[in-house]
């Protein structure tokens, strides 16, 4: 038992995982997850779903498991000897899910199982099953089943190459700048940037493309000169137009491979390009709806955007003598019209957001609303920054989670939340085995023994990955392929995380979670009202800005030729939908890891479908907000019953009718951004 990886007593052994058990627990899982697949497939074994998942279920939910704790170490701690060991075994790892979601044998036990014997969930489990085996390609024959493997397992390949390329080329640049140049940037930004200088023996001040340093100096930095040489390099990471050393991480090969395998497995499945097995698993009905909503949605947001533009200029000139704007230029305009215009600035507001303090709000508006209470607890973890929390109904475990909000170097960017478990009433021991995640975040870390300070974004992005969090751990369903969020279709999914995000601007959720960093005041109500006032600032821009990622996202997996260069189908969608254009050599598309690298492809549009359900689901709590201010806590049982609880047991529509008792609306989502 000396290999942590294959101990499945209790949570990950975070803290004792290292590379070199990764091969051997492959291999063993491997020989065991095989010889499961051939026990239930053999001729004599019974069609049964609880005898199937009594050996198979238990066998891979340990596989995948296992392979999970080393991809999320590899995000989230990368070294070369674990980035070696998660490559050699990602094609083996890879090889056999495709093999096991192929397998005719597996289908036709599958198929052979009678619907009347199983439960409502188990229902809804088989059904996906069903279509998930036509969609992994149980029916394809001799070559063109050979085919599909090679395809799944060089693109496994490619995607990691595709994030490992985004990670190392943010990681690779560094600009040590002098005192002079960072005139206007905020004074914790500068002692990070100076102690990171130090610990190198270096001078100056040491910025990067990580968030916590890089959007600060495209906000708040008077030099233009030091917004362009940042600005450059973040468009322009893992990419050909890449300066020194970052010119080796260029993805435009991969993204170009990536699309022509997905097209050639969207053919052998009988699908003219990959929208259209995008969709199939989703709600949205074809590629041609998703694109029609996202034009319609263009049309209303496009007036503000231009209003929003023209404010812009008109301040850029006026105030700033900036007659002729530069892309490097337009965060730093957009700050200095805010705090003109709203009388404050990001960072004034970000000098109460301590992340202590924000986590107790948090915590405080999740144990009122969805009637739990969460506690510290203790577990292993890959750092010493991480957290680890556990949720309780009365003396009732619901769920667990690890909490990780620093930035750091090997840890790639952005915020996610991942499954470490799912709730399953196991088939082999009967026991209820409780729902485990991980929530990761990359924020600034405290300077000089004060605690982090969050900005506004920060906290949004905060709630938002607890909203995923909630999804996955407050599900009251037994089976495990549509508890929380599995089976839940890809763009409904972000329905609880960005409902979350709505409590974020509620004068009553925010004072609990305040206090300055100095003084320990909370946040001071003409202070909120500012931002209030604030909160639709360019929310016509920031809208075109999503369709644009969506559009172009969904237009490269139906209309666009691989074989052919996709820039010039980024320079179209954005003449079509965007009010900004960015000079020539940006090359955004590839650092976009959400579908070159992250299970968006042909679903970025996900976001703003949701964002429909979410802020419908929102209006709801407004209908019913209390004498006290704060929501209502019978609202918050439906949504939580309606919603949270179901998973992915029923079709999203039928979770969002049980909880509003009609189909959703428009409206919400352009009241809550002024474009109504």
């Amino acid at each position: 038992m000396s290999n942590p990886l294959l101990d499945f007593s209790d949570l990950p052994l975070f803290d004792q995982i290292q590379p070199e058990h990764v091969a051997p627990a492959i291999d063993a899982l491997l020989q065991e997850s095989d010889a499961a697949l051939e026990t239930v497939t053999a001729p004599d074994f019974p069609a049964d779903w609880t005898a199937i998942a009594k050996v198979l279920d238990v066998t891979t939910e340990k596989f995948g498991r296992a392979w999970g704790a080393v991809s999320h170490l590899n995000s989230v701690a990368d070294t070369p000897e674990l980035r070696a060991a998660y490559n050699a075994a990602l094609p083996r790892v890879t090889e056999f899910w495709t093999r096991l979601g192929s397998d005719e044998r597996l289908y036709a036990k599958y198929k052979a199982i009678d619907p009347s014997t199983l439960n409502n969930e188990q229902r809804q489990a088989h059904k996906n099953a069903l279509r998930n085996f036509v969609l992994g390609g149980a029916e394809l024959q001799g070559a063109a089943k050979e085919r599909y493997a090679q395809i799944q397992e060089r693109q496994a390949e490619l995607t990691q190459k595709f994030s490992e390329n985004a990670l190392d080329a943010t990681d690779a640049f560094a600009y040590y700048a002098t005192e002079a140049e960072l005139d206007g940037l905020p004074e914790d930004v500068k002692q990070t940037a100076r102690a990171a200088a130090q610990k190198e023996d270096k001078d100056g001040y040491k910025l990067t493309l990580k968030m916590p340093s890089y959007l600060p100096v495209m906000q708040f930095a008077k030099s233009s000169a030091l917004r362009h040489t940042l600005y450059r390099a973040y468009v322009t990471r893992a990419s050909d137009q890449a300066e020194g050393e970052g010119s080796k991480f260029d993805n435009s090969a991969l993204i170009r491979e990536i699309l022509a395998l997905r097209q050639e497995e969207a053919q052998l499945l009988g699908y003219v390009n990959f929208g259209e097995v995008s969709v199939v698993p989703k709600m949205a009905e074809s590629p041609q709806q998703v694109i029609s909503f996202l034009r319609d949605l263009a049309q209303k947001a496009r007036p503000y955007a231009e209003q929003d533009l023209a404010d812009l200029r008109t301040f850029a000139r006026d105030q700033l003598g900036i007659n002729d704007p530069q892309p490097w230029d337009w965060p730093y305009v957009s700050e200095r019209l805010k705090e003109a215009r709203y009388a404050f600035s990001e960072q004034e507001v970000k000098q109460y957001f301590t992340a202590p303090r924000v986590l107790a709000g948090l915590f405080k508006i999740v144990e009122t609303l969805f009637e739990v209470s969460i506690r510290r607890d203790t577990a292993p973890v890959w750092h010493p920054s991480v957290e680890f929390y556990r949720i309780e109904r009365g003396n009732e475990l619901v769920g667990q989670f690890y909490l990780d909000q620093p930035a750091r170097n090997g840890k790639r960017g952005g915020a996610w939340m991942d499954d470490v478990r799912a709730r399953w009433l196991r088939p082999d021991t009967g026991r209820l085995q409780t729902p485990v995640a991980h929530l990761v975040c990359n924020f600034a870390d405290g300077v000089d023994g004060k605690p982090a300070l969050l900005t506004h974004d920060d906290v949004i992005t905060l709630f938002h990955e607890f909203g995923h969090g909630l999804h996955h751990m407050l599900t009251q369903v037994n089976e495990r392929d549509v508890s929380g969020i599995s089976g839940v279709e890809w763009d409904a999914v972000e329905l609880p995380s960005q409902f979350m995000e709505n409590f974020c601007w509620e004068w009553d959720v925010l004072k609990h979670m305040t206090s300055h960093v100095d003084t320990g005041e909370p946040l001071p109500r003409t202070l909120y009202d500012k931002m209030i006032a604030a909160k639709n600032f360019q929310s016509g821009m920031q809208t075109l800005r999503q369709i644009e990622f969506a559009l172009f996202d969904m237009l490269l997996h139906t209309e666009h030729d691989p074989a052919q260069d996709f820039m010039p189908l980024l320079d179209l969608v954005r003449a079509e939908v965007a009010v900004l254009q960015p000079p020539a050599w940006s090359r955004t598309a590839h650092t976009f890891s959400h579908i070159f690298a992250g299970g968006y492809a042909a679903g970025y549009y996900s976001y703003k479908w949701a964002e429909v359900l979410s802020a419908d689901a929102y209006a709801a709590f407004e209908e019913t907000v209390g004498k006290d201010g704060l929501p209502s806590v019978q609202t918050g049982r439906q949504y939580r019953q309606a919603i949270l609880e179901a998973g992915g047991s029923r079709p999203a529509i039928e979770s969002f009718k049980a909880f509003r008792g009609r189909e959703p609306s428009l409206d919400a989502l352009l009241r809550h951004q002024g474009m109504a």
